[in-house]
């Protein structure tokens, strides 16, 4: 499952590409100063959650909390779940699955990375939870895989459309009618070098 993305965006872009959707953000603690790069489980990452003000907010989160044996919590099965409070928006270039090396003489596996065919940019359906020591984290969901990611994987995080960002966000539409399979063709794939 997903335990590598990639954000390469600045903070210009993704406002870019909010306000084209008329949904502008605001920052309530200050512009991030965001680095292009991989983003790896426990480290901070941009999310967009709802407002107070019903806007969209951009914060810095950490990725996954310690779940009770204390393993992170990065992934999350959004199967039958509603999701009611907590959803936030993981801003992604892309995210990467890995699969068996093809050459048997290889010890790593090989990495693939999926990108939105025509979007600049993918928004994987989040959770945000405060947890005690940490403060607040997030999760990515995760749903059944589409046509484009079922050959490498049998899970795949769960992305919402452009279109449907605002309705995850505030909670205007039920999880189930967002959280499924794009179309084929949604996405590009390709292998990707492992660091």
């Amino acid at each position: 499952m997903c335990n590598l993305y990639t954000q390469t965006k600045s903070i210009d872009e993704i406002a870019r590409v909010f306000s084209e959707l008329q949904m502008p953000l605001s920052f309530p603690e200050g512009i991030p100063n965001l680095d292009a790069r991989d983003i790896r489980i426990t480290d901070p990452a941009p999310i967009v959650r709802a407002g107070a003000d019903g806007g969209c907010e951009l914060v810095v989160r950490r990725w996954s909390w310690p779940g009770p044996s204390g393993k992170p919590v990065y992934n999350f099965r959004s199967d039958g779940r509603e999701f009611s409070s907590g959803r936030c928006l993981i801003l992604a270039d892309g995210f990467y699955e890995f699969t068996a090396p093809t050459d048997s003489k290889q010890k790593r596996k090989d990495r693939w990375l999926f990108t939105h065919a025509d979007q600049p940019m993918i928004g994987i359906a989040g959770l945000v939870r405060s947890v005690r020591d940490i403060g607040e984290a997030f999760t990515m969901l995760t749903t059944v895989p589409g046509a484009d990611v079922a050959p490498y994987h049998s899970r795949q995080v769960a992305l919402i459309a452009p279109a449907s960002w605002r309705d995850w966000l505030n909670h205007s539409s039920p999880a189930a009618e967002l959280l499924m399979s794009l179309p084929e063709g949604t996405l590009s794939v390709c292998s990707s070098m492992a660091d």
